[in-house]
């Protein structure tokens, strides 16, 4: 270890300083919290099916999962809402009654659709922003992050 009276003016100082706020930065880059945590099941987020529009509409459909795992649907044509349960990689979730809109059939088909295969997956996996519920078929959504 070196001493202070091996070094003159600003370069004693400049050591000093340093190993004075060693233990400081280390305790504050212990205390950060760990990034992983964009990882987990997206509670909070709102997210969009990967999929194209369907013909002669705009819409695709979005998730909005809340804090304890309320669900909010805006599909093809349908909207409503449901519940995830989520332990692990394992997911549950449970659509409530959806209001429909005097859809066309073949929207209201592909939301009849959707919610079936949201509710036959089994399981989940989130890559980056990509989340997927996987089941007998596999749903692939991107987090709406703006």
């Amino acid at each position: 270890m070196f001493s202070v009276k091996e070094f003159s003016g600003r370069a004693a100082l400049a050591v000093a300083s340093a190993i004075a706020l060693a233990p400081v930065l280390t305790a504050a880059a212990l205390s950060t919290p760990a990034v992983a945590a964009d990882e987990g099941f997206p509670f909070g987020l709102e997210m969009t099916l990967d999929a194209s529009r369907q013909p002669g509409s705009k819409r695709i459909p979005t998730l909005e999962i809340g804090d304890a795992g309320e669900a909010v649907l805006e599909l093809w044509c349908k909207g409503g809402k449901g519940q995830f349960s989520v332990a692990g990689n394992t997911v549950i979730f449970v659509a409530g009654a959806l209001e429909d809109r005097a859809c066309p059939p073949a929207r209201a088909q592909a939301d009849d659709e959707l919610v079936a295969a949201l509710g036959e997956a089994a399981t989940w996996k989130r890559q980056g922003d990509f989340v997927s519920f996987i089941g007998a078929r596999t749903l692939r959504f991107r987090l709406n992050t703006n």
